[in-house]
């Protein structure tokens, strides 16, 4: 069994990640190396400015003279970036076909092309498209809260809504899912954390954009991890009990 859900796992994310970093490629990448040059553009403005006017703070604030010298190690544009996009993704499809075979098998499901897409879809809505409309993906130089207080929200609203779908979907008592719908109303009507000013970098119609196709992808990630979930793991329970026949 162990073996079965590494192997699939594996394979539905070598798939997926494959599939849904071509579209990466030419979707988002775009989209986020113009927000990059926006920042860019803006940040050396900002420095000239300090320069004239001597105000230290802003400089201080840029890393001063030797940012250069001393800035974060970030693949390089081209194939060096395409290569660790196209890694990250397939790790992250991966994580998420473990997820769903290991859902399924704790659930007693039979683990097949529909019911596999029907988690996937579950697993969108809890850690994609819910948890997106208070914390929306953002581009470099987009304004945003302090990344722990973000981290917080999203984590418990993601966890809340997955809870809360598994409540709504399996129980029978109505008072059980009147429940499991208000709590996952909760994590909103405390809202989201933001800035109190937001002075983003980035174009809003570009930020927009992107927000859009970042759902649209993860969506296309998700669905695609449990559709190759749904083949791969019948294959595999096949080729797993052929010997044994033999």
């Amino acid at each position: 069994m162990v073996n079965r859900v590494l192997t699939v796992s594996l394979l539905a994310g070598l798939l997926a990640g494959l599939l849904v970093a071509a579209l990466q490629h030419v979707t988002t990448t775009p989209l986020i190396l113009k927000a990059e040059t926006f920042e860019t553009a803006l940040r050396a403005v900002e420095l000239q400015h300090a320069s004239f006017t001597g105000d230290a703070r802003i400089v201080l604030a840029h890393g001063g003279a030797d940012a250069a010298d001393h800035a974060e190690w970030k693949p390089q544009d081209g194939l060096q970036r395409t290569a660790f996009t196209t890694i990250v993704t397939i790790a992250t499809a991966i994580g998420f076909a473990a997820l769903l075979l290991g859902g399924m098998i704790a659930a007693g499901d039979a683990i097949t092309e529909r019911t596999a897409l029907i988690w996937a879809a579950c697993g969108f809505l809890a850690f994609g498209l819910v948890p997106a409309t208070g914390l929306a993906p953002e581009l470099p130089g987009s304004a945003s809260a302090e990344l722990l207080h973000r981290q917080t929200w999203w984590i418990a609203t993601a966890l809340v809504t997955a809870g809360g779908l598994w409540v709504f979907l399996r129980a029978e008592a109505s008072w059980l899912r009147a429940l499991a719908v208000l709590a996952m109303l909760v994590p909103h009507l405390i809202g989201a954390p933001h800035p109190a000013a937001p002075e983003s970098k980035v174009p809003a119609e570009i930020a927009a954009h992107f927000a859009a196709l970042s759902l649209a992808l993860q969506a296309a990630l998700w669905l695609a991890t449990g559709f190759a979930v749904g083949v791969l793991w019948p294959w595999a329970t096949r080729r797993a009990a052929a010997p044994a026949k033999a």
